[in-house]
């Protein structure tokens, strides 16, 4: 008698992980949904769900976003380094985002998505990105008190216009102003990559904090401008 023999299941790799990523952009492909690929395959191993990673994304980030405000003052002062505080938030936000990456990939892959862990990963993406426009508001404050409140206030509502669109553009509906893929336009497009804003807004933390202020001027303009586009397109469309 011969005794029956299973073939065990494939485990998935870092490629089966990256290759069902969403996106997010020419920088967000290149380096952050290869790194979520990396923790997503490490979470498979240790069991985790994907709402783990979303989880510890969330608290990477605002651990990250609090250092900056924290020290906000200090920094302006010179009584802590810069570069140190840029470094925390520089590091904190990249791993935070690939961790981010990773929670939808280690659903998709292994079947664990759920409609309420979709809803937990959008709340936590929410979280996460209001501390950290209030990080570079308390920095750009601190480096030049002469701020105005409306370009604060301004910066901190146009800064979501990103989020909306990307979780309106997920669905049946979706639409793009640009639907070229070519490498100039997804150059252009890294003004609105998540991970290539972040990774400059921590380089500019670290290097030249003073500059702050002109980062948050910069992404006014930028997502205010596309959230006018958008709305215009969206309207020539209906119409």
């Amino acid at each position: 008698m011969h005794s029956a023999t299973t073939v065990a299941e494939p485990r998935p790799t870092v490629a089966d992980f990256h290759r069902v990523n969403r996106g997010g952009g020419l920088f967000s492909e290149s380096v952050s949904q290869w790194l979520g690929a990396v923790f997503a395959l490490v979470a498979q191993r240790l069991g985790l769900r994907p709402t783990a990673l979303t989880i510890t994304n969330l608290v990477l980030g605002l651990a990250a976003s609090v250092t900056v405000v924290a020290l906000a003052d200090r920094v302006a002062a010179g009584d802590v380094p810069a570069w140190l505080v840029g470094l925390v938030a520089l590091v904190g936000w990249q791993v935070a985002y690939a961790l981010d990456c990773a929670d939808g990939q280690l659903a998709r892959v292994t079947g664990q998505g759920s409609a309420a862990g979709a809803r937990v990963d959008v709340l936590c993406d929410v979280a996460a990105q209001i501390a950290l426009v209030a990080a570079l508001s308390a920095t750009a404050v601190a480096q030049r008190p002469s701020t105005p409140t409306w370009l604060v206030a301004t910066f901190a509502g146009t800064w979501m216009v990103n989020l909306v669109t990307s979780v309106m553009q997920s669905g049946p509906n979706a639409a793009s102003m640009v639907t070229s893929t070519s490498l100039p336009v997804r150059l252009v497009k890294l003004v609105r990559d998540y991970g290539a804003v972040i990774f400059v807004a921590g380089l500019v933390l670290m290097l030249v904090p003073a500059l702050v202020f002109w980062v948050v001027v910069a992404f006014t303009v930028v997502n205010g401008g596309f959230l006018l586009a958008s709305i215009a397109f969206s309207a020539r469309a209906s119409l």
